[in-house]
């Protein structure tokens, strides 16, 4: 028997087993909302805009490794989530996105809210589509969902005309289906790991360079197993902390822009680097002609387009990471490292990751307390210094993950993303990390946070400017504050080299922000109350509750790399 698109659609949720879905109205989708209305099987959260949406729904996916499900009207509806798809795009998150369309027959006549997503998210989606027939409907999501979630993880958008939607057709949704053109390697090259093994085995001063793929591929353990057997040291990208306890022997830091003086010495001096699930994006390498100048390069990646392209690597090995470490652990047997250790150590002697403590209160004391009263949190941040600073200082083990937009580095992405997790995982703790610029770009979904009882905690750092373009335009602009300073009004002098006695109030008042919406807001000023605050938020469990901690405006995050210059070349006072 035939039944609407809008039935199967529902049908085909279900039979994916999606428990929930971040979805906004309009009025190409109302056939839908109206089929989810009569379902019991799939939570609906409505957030307050849909790019808060989208993150949301990457935060239940980064959090979960499930797929992330979203659904919105066309135009705006679906131009609104453009950000969110690119930002999933480049962090690898398994999203199917769907979006309304006006009726086939407008489609192309510049009809009310008709837009060509589909043109718009062809660079920044694994696969987009607008559905044009009926029968089609179910074989289009079921490869959608097939191809978010295999392979290298990533969005997928499905358009659906609203003609489409009330269509009769068939009922049957499909088990499995075979895209043409679209193979997932489940195998590892042996011949290839042998010769990257032979190089580890030989070298002198090995290094792992672990990055999000290791997180993403759930490998975490077997990296852990591998370098402990090897006794090699390892390194992570800012998407791979947490690949390895941050408290481990052999742990190092983050290495890059902004990572440990030890960890990017250690890069530069090592003589083998065994690098899996990175991209060596301009943020890791720097100048890629001093990239790890001494040694050969083992690069592991699951996605055959990543290897080679940033930096040329001498043993290339397409394989999913923690395929690859099962293998590895099959050989592996220690090695003579202490020296090497040894000097890795005197590095770190030499320029310990550590800001003053005679100034007040300062980021790394509040990543401190965070650490000691949330040890077993999903922690969320948005993009700027204070991610920067809970990269540096946040301790990571199984029981703790890190979930940050690091590829595109969307400011606006940390609080609907905490959300998100915090639905995902409502008997966790979640603790969203944000600066005052990123917290206000999606404030707005701290209604979502209320009507779904969802109860983070979001620390706000605020210094009263956009942090990170102002530390570079202290470093490097001649302390010319161009449109960074949060305070600044119409009425402040033309020049301002910083704040003084004469600055304007700060524009909003958080903790009465937060209150207005129904959550809970505390200002800390002072080290010695942090852990109050933080006692008092956790009285707080099905609201959002708002800590704003007020930090010196010119702290700055060091070590920094300026952006091209080889990683050794480190600004580090």
């Amino acid at each position: 028997m035939d039944i609407t698109g809008r039935k199967l659609f529902v049908k085909a949720l279900e039979e994916e087993g999606v428990d929930t879905l971040f979805g906004y109205p309009g009025g190409t989708v109302t056939d839908l909302f109206d089929e989810l209305y009569k379902t019991q099987s799939v939570n609906l959260v409505l957030p307050r805009h849909e790019q808060g949406l989208i993150h949301e729904a990457e935060g239940y996916a980064k959090s979960t490794g499930k797929v992330g499900v979203c659904l919105v009207t066309s135009g705006p509806g679906a131009t609104n989530i453009v950000t969110g798809l690119s930002d999933a795009h480049y962090d690898n998150v398994p999203l199917v996105c769907f979006t309304g369309q006006v009726p086939l027959n407008l489609i192309g006549n510049d009809a009310f809210q008709e837009v060509d997503i589909v043109g718009i998210t062809r660079s920044i989606t694994k696969y987009s589509v607008t559905v044009r027939d009926r029968k089609d409907l179910g074989k289009i999501i079921k490869m959608a969902f097939h191809i978010a979630r295999t392979g290298k993880p990533g969005p997928v958008l499905i358009d659906i005309p609203k003609d489409i939607q009330t269509a009769s057709g068939p009922a049957e949704y499909p088990e499995h289906v075979d895209i043409r053109g679209y193979k997932i390697n489940n195998s590892v090259h042996i011949g290839q790991l042998k010769r990257a093994y032979k190089l580890l085995r030989n070298a002198k001063k090995p290094l792992i360079l672990a990055g999000g793929g290791v997180n993403i591929s759930r490998a975490n353990e077997n990296l852990k197993k591998f370098a402990e057997k090897e006794d090699i040291p390892v390194v992570t990208t800012i998407m791979g902390k947490g690949a390895i306890p941050t408290k481990h022997a052999l742990y190092i830091g983050n290495c890059g822009m902004h990572g440990k003086y030890s960890a990017n010495k250690a890069v530069s001096e090592c003589d083998v680097l065994f690098s899996i699930g990175t991209r060596f994006n301009d943020r890791i390498t720097g100048d890629l002609n001093e990239f790890a100048p001494k040694a050969k390069i083992i690069h592991i990646d699951i996605d055959t387009a990543s290897i080679s392209r940033n930096v040329v690597v001498d043993v290339p090995i397409v394989a999913d990471a923690n395929m690859a470490l099962e293998k590895l652990l099959e050989w592996a047997e220690p090695k003579k490292t202490s020296a090497w250790k040894n000097q890795i150590e005197i590095w770190e002697n030499e320029n310990p990751l550590e800001m003053r403590r005679d100034k007040g209160m300062t980021p790394q004391m509040i990543m401190e307390h965070i650490n000691s009263n949330f040890p077993k949190a999903i922690y969320v941040t948005d993009v700027g210094q204070h991610q920067m600073w809970a990269t540096q200082y946040l301790e990571l083990d199984e029981d703790s993950r890190l979930l940050t937009s690091g590829g595109l580095g969307t400011m606006g992405f940390g609080l609907p993303a905490a959300i998100g997790a915090k639905i995902a995982n409502p008997d966790k703790d979640v603790v969203c990390i944000s600066g005052d610029g990123g917290l206000q770009m999606n404030i707005q979904e701290l209604a979502t946070a209320v009507v779904q009882g969802a109860g983070v905690t979001i620390c706000v750092l605020n210094n009263y400017y956009l942090g990170m373009v102002r530390q570079m335009q202290q470093l490097f602009y001649g302390k010319r504050y161009s449109a960074t300073c949060l305070r600044r009004r119409k009425s402040c002098p033309a020049e301002c080299k910083g704040p003084n006695s004469s600055c304007p109030p700060y524009t909003p008042d958080f903790v009465k922000l937060v209150e207005s919406y129904g959550g809970y807001g505390i200002r800390v000023e002072k080290e010695e109350d942090i852990d109050a605050a933080f006692a008092k938020a956790k009285e707080h469990r099905d609201v959002p509750v708002i800590i704003e901690f007020m930090i010196a405006t010119d702290e700055i995050v060091l070590p920094m790399v300026k952006s091209g210059n080889p990683m050794s070349e480190m600004i580090l006072k």
